[in-house]
């Protein structure tokens, strides 16, 4: 039986490491997520599910359903960012939008933030408020991992 997730939490972490995966390890392990199994799911937040108070501490290996944007790159000085962003209805239901690339920050944020009024306009829904998160990484020498995900609980 699958169950209806009851909480959100809204990550975001850059991270460097010495191959990219590992560098997208690391940046899971900044935002709180390291330790988990992330089930990719698409856009949709259910209308009861609301935003954990603090961090949530998941079961290690737990299988975690996450909306995310993530880049990794080896380019030494490029500049990398995601972002994840909730549009919230007046019933409290949620769209996720993602957008992770080359990039900084405020781009990336100004991205989910279009694709959340277009998801709304296309619903025929009002957008009644947003939360977004967004980072940059500028690489180094190591390679680097933007990542900003909503994980669900």
């Amino acid at each position: 039986m699958i169950q209806k997730p009851e909480q959100f939490m809204i990550v975001a972490a850059t991270a460097e490491g010495g191959h990219l995966l590992t560098a997208f390890d690391a940046a899971l392990l900044k935002a709180g997520i390291g330790d988990v199994n992330l089930v990719r799911l698409s856009s949709i937040l259910p209308p009861d599910c609301r935003e954990a108070q603090s961090a949530i501490i998941f079961p290690r290996g737990a299988f975690v359903p996450t909306a995310y944007g993530a880049y990794c790159c080896e380019q030494t000085e490029e500049l990398i960012a995601a972002a994840v962003g909730i549009g919230f209805a007046p019933d409290g239901s949620g769209v996720i939008m993602e957008h992770a690339g080359l990039c900084g920050a405020a781009e990336a944020r100004q991205k989910v933030e279009q694709m959340l009024e277009e998801a709304f306009t296309n619903r025929g829904r009002e957008l009644v408020k947003l939360r977004v998160k967004s980072v940059e990484h500028r690489v180094g020498k190591r390679p680097g991992a933007a990542f900003a995900g909503v994980a669900l609980w």
